[in-house]
């Protein structure tokens, strides 16, 4: 069988056909852009292929991890190559691109960033889960605290013990956040004016999620990725911080 001749090419190191698969996807997409006459959104059509092929994967083995669960992408594969470890390490890899002199020019602007998109984050998801019809404090934090990112929110539900199916909403919303901003940011850029550092770091850290903001400014211009990606991780730390606690006293208030 196919499935037999690409395990035997991989052995047991799935890690490299995993790696070569993805190197393929990107180099489809970045064909395909050309073809349309948009070459930014080479990313974004890589990204939406992975989910693709990841809901693929999950319905033909009837399993959770996507194309992990499928034998040749198994182990130290696929779930490697995409994992918690090596998401983590190319965000804290990408400080080393950002350069000092730029990075001072954000200064109060940066910082208001931050607390705006936080804000401003945390207040339209909780409003969508009230009109949603939700109406226990915790889980309207929670669900609020998903739509700032889809990690502030799994550590606010911990926090505030609700249930899976509410950790489970949270993250959806920050997928949807993120997908979004790596689908929007090229297009948008022209009108925003995202086309310096100062400018890569107010927009970090007005929209926060990370892998969002790294894949749209990467297929925007991938010189600012660095600094987009610097406030983007601070904006996660900073929802961290504060939507557990005085989001939830907030929220409690609101609606007791």
């Amino acid at each position: 069988m196919l499935t037999d001749a690409f395990n035997s090419f991989a052995g047991a190191d799935h890690l490299i056909i995993s790696i070569a698969l993805v190197a393929l996807i990107m180099f489809i997409t970045k064909k395909i852009s050309i073809m349309l006459g948009e070459e930014r959104i080479a990313s974004a059509l890589a990204i939406i292929t992975g989910l693709v092929l990841a809901f693929i994967g999950g319905k033909v083995t009837g399993g959770s991890s996507g194309l992990a669960d499928i034998s040749i992408f198994s182990g130290a594969g696929i779930g490697l190559l995409g994992g918690s470890m090596l998401r983590d390490y190319t965000i804290i890899s990408t400080a080393y691109g950002v350069k000092l002199k730029n990075l001072k020019k954000a200064g109060p602007v940066g910082v208001i960033s931050l607390l705006v998109g936080v804000i401003f984050s945390f207040i339209v998801g909780s409003g969508v889960a009230m009109a949603l019809g939700y109406t226990d404090p915790a889980e309207v934090t929670t669900i609020g605290a998903g739509a700032v990112t889809f990690i502030v929110g799994p550590v606010t539900g911990t926090a505030l013990g609700v249930s899976s199916e509410i950790i489970a909403i949270s993250v959806a919303a920050g997928l949807v956040k993120s997908i979004m901003t790596m689908v929007i940011t090229p297009f948008i850029a022209d009108l925003v004016g995202l086309d310096n550092p100062t400018s890569a770091m107010v927009y970090g850290g007005l929209i926060g999620t990370t892998s969002g903001v790294a894949g749209g400014l990467a297929a925007t211009a991938p010189e600012l990725v660095p600094y987009g990606a610097m406030t983007a991780t601070f904006y996660t730390g900073l929802g961290t911080l504060i939507v557990p606690s005085i989001g939830f006293l907030i929220i409690r208030s609101i609606m007791l």
